[in-house]
């Protein structure tokens, strides 16, 4: 039981996943700009934290395991190019649900 309380693999994993999926949908060169950019920035960012809300709601989320998670969704939009105080205000607020 202890154990299961440091396995963060599947929210390691989920927190990638959802970075990838904003990468996908809005590349890093794209994220400033014109107004319809900003618009579907605004819509994918949206969607990002409704997934977020059902991956709580199906997974018990320790301390540990919410770490992990928003670890990796912070290094993966980091290394994809996203400017950094962007990354850590969106991890920041992705926390927060």
């Amino acid at each position: 039981m202890i154990l299961s309380w440091f396995d963060a693999s599947e929210a390691k994993e989920f927190g990638t996943s959802l970075a990838q999926f904003y990468i996908n949908r809005v590349p890093a060169g794209d994220s400033v700009g014109k107004s319809k950019s900003i618009a579907k920035q605004q819509e994918v960012i949206k969607k990002v934290f409704q997934q977020m809300a059902r991956f709580k709601q199906e997974h018990k989320l320790n301390i540990y395991k919410k770490a992990q998670l928003g670890n990796a969704f912070k290094w993966a939009l980091t290394d994809a190019g996203y400017d950094a105080e962007f990354v850590n205000q969106l991890t920041k607020e992705l926390m927060l649900i």
